[in-house]
């Protein structure tokens, strides 16, 4: 299902659905490419294992119909139950650290094999709301990519700020991308700050073909010393049977090292945590809840959206690909690329240096790091159901 939306001046908002669970048949990015494998081995003929595949440039075939800026964006806005209230909700410091926990789960998303979204484009903005939930996005830098996030709840009195930068690698018959970077979550009703890792994306090319989340994730509570670790892994090997999408951890006291809960399940279904002390078992997160029949965000205000908005940079290439007409999908994707160069030759030749509109931006011996301009994010033209 695909809304669009045009004004006089011919601009053009594509908006698709978001990744889901259980109806994948029924989404927008469910195509594969014909001969999907052979095409993907002779993509990487000449991409020496090891390689740096930041500057990999996928034709439009294998590229869902949206950005990666929306899919961050969408583990964020695009949820069946309100988890960030839950977080806000908890009556003690534990409460609420098992309820982030199930948060930080929630924000692990569906990857298709053999499709992955566009690279955004430098200055790049995707900006969507969700009730009082405002999500404002930002493409800091194109190379290395690196993406800020800034959400804020008034109502709530929540905020969050993401940087992170992936940096994915081919390793012969497979492509593994570390996300490197902290989220951060503050529940300022509460003085509480979360900050969390992310998992890494790998993509097995052979001997079968398909995509995992795996690696280790930490959520620690700055304020109470509570602590997770989360281990995303498949019993599979290479890719052929096993377990998949399994979630393993454990949350603990730090200042003691006392496990408090044992956390099992699959990210894709359901997550249980197990009381040390007493041995009670109960769910903590339902996957189907959270990201079953998740509906196409709606454009409410055309008049408002940005002309850096990833559903407007990208609104022919969006509609070519649904549409499956990869002549016009790739007339559509370099065109964009073509402006691109044409804004770095203009910007090299006076001498300007891009300066972000939306966050404070530095890069040292730490990493990437941004804060926001603005205290808060205002309600965007776009709205999340």
């Amino acid at each position: 299902m695909v809304k669009m939306e045009e004004e006089k001046k011919e601009t053009k908002v594509v908006l698709t659905r978001p990744l889901t669970i259980g109806r994948e048949s029924d989404s927008d990015a469910s195509y594969k490419a014909p001969n999907l494998l052979q095409r993907i081995l002779s993509l990487f003929n000449n991409v020496r294992p090891g390689s740096d595949l930041t500057r990999f440039q996928l034709p439009p075939l294998f590229n869902l119909p949206k950005s990666q800026l929306q899919c961050y964006g969408e583990s964020v806005y695009c949820t069946g139950s309100d988890l960030l209230s839950m977080c806000n909700n908890g009556q003690s410091p534990l409460d609420r650290f098992i309820s982030v926990v199930a948060w930080c789960i929630s924000t692990t998303r569906p990857v298709t094999f053999g499709v992955a979204p566009y690279n955004p484009i430098l200055g790049e903005t995707h900006h969507v709301s969700r009730g009082n939930l405002n999500v404002l996005l930002e493409q800091i830098s194109h190379h290395p990519p690196v993406t800020a996030l800034h959400a804020t709840d008034e109502k709530e009195n929540i905020e969050m700020l993401w940087c992170q930068r992936p940096d994915p690698k081919f390793n012969g018959t497979s492509v593994e991308a570390k996300v490197h970077g902290i989220r951060q979550l503050k529940l300022l009703n509460h003085g509480e700050t979360y900050e969390m890792n992310c998992p890494r994306l790998l993509l097995r090319i052979l001997p079968v073909p398909g995509a995992d989340w795996a690696g280790t994730v930490n959520i620690r509570c700055l304020e109470t010393g509570l602590v997770a670790e989360l281990s995303y892994r498949s019993s599979s090997f290479l890719g052929i049977g096993g377990n998949h999408r399994v979630i393993k951890g454990k949350i603990l006291d730090s200042s003691s090292l006392k496990v408090l809960y044992e956390v099992d399940g699959h990210w894709d279904r359901t997550v249980k945590v197990k009381d040390t002390n007493n041995g009670k078992v109960r769910v903590i997160y339902d996957a189907k809840e959270v990201m079953s029949g998740l509906e196409t965000p709606i454009l409410k205000d055309i008049e408002g959206v940005w002309q850096t908005e990833s559903a407007h940079v990208w609104g022919e290439l969006n509609q070519a690909i649904v549409s499956k007409d990869w002549e016009k999908a790739r007339e559509a994707k370099l065109k964009v690329e073509e402006r691109q160069r044409e804004l770095v030759r203009e910007r090299e030749s006076k001498g300007e240096t891009w300066i972000s509109k939306h966050f404070v931006v530095s890069n040292n011996k730490e990493g990437w790091q941004c804060s926001p301009i603005h205290k808060s994010v205002p309600a965007a033209p776009i709205t999340a159901l």
